[in-house]
């Protein structure tokens, strides 16, 4: 390749766009990328990513598999114009909300009932950044938002990313909460007061002190929703941020990312040994000590039972 040539696209992704080549044949009946991924959407909007496969979504739409390879060559390629499909386009009316909180606010709610609406997406694998003309435009949304304040690119794109972050975890807890309420029949607060009866019977406050605490508060039961106070309280540092950078004072310091060891990623067998033998001590000793707060607990009953009859 020469330094003015460019790679060329994937295909879905070249499919997204709208750039990728038409089959020179295919089936007699109207056949088209769009109604195999809408009626892929369908499929597993009813039953779930499982039961997505190219011979279950030919079936759907009277066709043999061979027919759908002709216009999508490769699940992979499907999923990622599921995922397309799904997601849409931002509506407008949420960029009309007053200034940059309220908007980034808006894109989270309507993420959030964007993953309630079609769980499976949240099944997908993240494998990059979303290069696909609907995702983009969300996250464009996120960045226009904070175009006014004073935050540095890197900055905008972290928070937009946060917002982002904070919808799917909400999304993830929900639609499991959901997929629970579908699957027993009971009420979404029925599930979470079976789930608080489970935590209660088996978190004790010698093991487990801030916990045993938070059940006792009824946290469990509460009807306030921790994740919109948690976003929020991401915007409040946002915000206290920008306030700052509007007092002249500097912008952050760049961070790294994140990232393992080159040892770890290459999976060096001694290495591997090493940090096992480091895991089954720490359960040894999580063992011990819990058999040691139970002796002190024992010996507390004795010293009590003995006082008592003395």
């Amino acid at each position: 390749m020469t330094d003015t040539e460019l790679p060329e696209l994937p295909r879905g992704i070249a499919l997204a766009w709208g750039v990728a080549a038409n089959p020179q044949r295919g089936p007699k009946r109207e056949m088209s990328v769009e109604k195999i991924v809408e009626a892929a959407v369908e499929l597993a909007d009813a039953e779930g990513i499982g039961a997505v496969s190219m011979a279950a979504v030919a079936s759907r739409l009277g066709f043999t598999p061979m027919s759908l390879y002709r216009y999508v060559t490769a699940k992979d390629d499907l999923l990622l114009l599921m995922q397309e499909e799904a997601t849409g386009l931002p509506p407008a009316r949420l960029m009309e909300a007053e200034g940059w909180r309220a908007k980034l606010m808006a894109l989270y709610q309507e993420q959030v009932q964007l993953y309630l609406r079609h769980p499976w997406m949240l099944s997908l694998p993240i494998t990059g950044s979303p290069i696909t003309p609907n995702s983009s435009a969300w996250l464009d949304a996120g960045l226009a938002a904070l175009e006014d304040t004073a935050l540095s690119a890197e900055e905008r794109m972290a928070t937009a990313l946060a917002v982002t972050g904070h919808a799917r975890w909400c999304g993830i807890v929900q639609a499991g909460y959901t997929e629970q309420s579908r699957g027993s029949g009971l009420a979404p607060e029925e599930v979470a007061a079976r789930e608080a009866s489970l935590f209660d019977r088996v978190i004790t406050a010698a093991e487990f002190p801030a916990l045993r605490r938070a059940i006792e508060d009824q946290v469990f039961l509460s009807e306030a929703d921790p994740f919109r106070f948690a976003v929020e309280r991401t915007l409040d540092g946002v915000a206290a941020y920008i306030a700052a950078l509007d007092r002249g004072e500097p912008h952050a310091e760049p961070s790294e990312w994140i990232t393992l060891d080159p040892a770890e990623i290459a999976g060096d067998r001694r290495l591997k040994e090493a940090q096992k033998a480091v895991r089954e001590a720490e359960k040894t000793l999580r063992a011990a000590r819990k058999v040691e707060r139970q002796a002190l607990i024992d010996a507390r009953e004795r010293l009590a039972r003995a006082r008592k009859s003395g």
